[in-house]
Parts: structure tokens; sequence; C-alpha cells
């Protein structure tokens, strides 16, 4: 038999039991769960998944002041100037793929 330890962690009642109920539809219990996140951890050196904040929705000028427009202006001549511009393409498709626009 395996060498094994426990786990534990305390996490939010509606979580577990939400998560929990699409574990057993799919036939995998808590702990093959855990397990199976566990080894992806140690197959990819870090978590299996992109941790990042959500963005926000993109700002629409007609919303911002004045001064508000100009530093966002701004912000996009810093990128220019620093070589960090994207052509019209790779800006739609970025949209698309932060916004769903």
């Amino acid at each position: 038999m395996a060498n094994t330890t426990a786990v534990y962690a305390r996490i939010d009642t509606d979580l577990k039991e939400n998560a929990e109920s699409i574990l057993s539809k799919l036939g995998i219990t808590p702990a093959s769960a855990i397990q199976m996140l566990y080894s992806q951890i140690v197959l990819r050196n870090g978590m299996p998944f992109e941790l990042k904040l959500p963005y926000t929705a993109p700002i629409a000028m007609e919303g911002l002041s004045r001064e508000q427009l100009d530093i966002e202006l701004q912000k996009g001549v810093d990128s220019l100037k620093n070589g960090k511009g994207l052509t019209a393409d790779e800006v739609d498709a970025q949209l698309r793929r932060e916004f769903g626009i």
C-alpha cells in the first residue's frame, strides 16, 4: 500500500457541497480530485491554471473626464514609446479574449 498522509483544509460549506456534487457526477471522489491537483502541481512545477485578477470591463470614453481621458491616452503613447504597440488585429484578438467583444 502506498505511503499516504492526510490534508486538512477549511473551506466554505457551499463551495464544498457544490464542488463535491460536480465531482460526484464525474465519478471522482474529493480525495481523487485533490490527488489530481497535487499531481498537476508537481508536473507543472506550479499551479495547473493561470492565477490572475479578473479584468474589469473596458472603459467607455464617454464616461471619462477630460483629465481621465488624457491619462488613458498617455498610457497608450507611453506604451508605443516603449515598443509595446499592437496591431489592430492584435487589439481585436485581445478584446475578444479578455472581454468577449
